[in-house]
């Protein structure tokens, strides 16, 4: 058996009038969301990036650019179902999944329930196998100051 672990980084700038995603669930509350070329859920961009880094396929961008018409407005779920059909093409399986959400306001902790009940099939795994925090950066720097989000994920997979 091989394992190996990846790690991914996302960030996001935050305007008025968008809608926010975040692990696949809308943050319903907020009337402010991410600027991106997809749906701009940061944190499925960064859990793409821990498994292709993992498996050693390059990262989202390259995947999935933002030059192209394609991926404009998308649902990231649909992207994290394409980068585990990669996976599973090389014979890869996730074991689990840790993901870290820096954002001032909204508050996350409400919906990390439903964040990892999203995730966990798509992954191929328990929820028990997810894991999501979120924390906020004591209002330092961009993502205290309302402007930005950013997210760390780890994953561990196996073949």
């Amino acid at each position: 058996m091989e394992i190996r672990i990846g790690q991914g980084y996302d960030v996001h700038a935050i305007a008025m009038g968008l809608p926010m995603y975040l692990a696949g669930v809308q943050i319903e509350e907020s009337a402010m969301g991410f600027v991106a070329h997809s749906d701009g859920d940061v944190a499925i961009h960064a859990l793409c990036d821990a498994l292709l880094g993992a498996a050693a396929m390059g990262d989202i961008g390259k995947h999935f650019p933002d030059t192209s018409d394609e991926w404009s407005g998308i649902d990231s779920k649909i992207l994290l179902r394409k980068v585990m059909e990669m996976l599973s093409a090389g014979g890869w399986k996730v074991i689990n999944a840790d993901i870290t959400i820096a954002l001032q306001a909204p508050k996350v902790r409400p919906y990390i329930d439903t964040m990892r009940a999203t995730l966990a099939p798509i992954l191929g795994v328990g929820t028990d196998c997810v894991s999501i925090k979120a924390t906020t950066s004591e209002q330092l720097g961009f993502v205290g100051r309302g402007e930005g989000c950013q997210v760390w994920a780890v994953v561990l997979i196996q073949r």
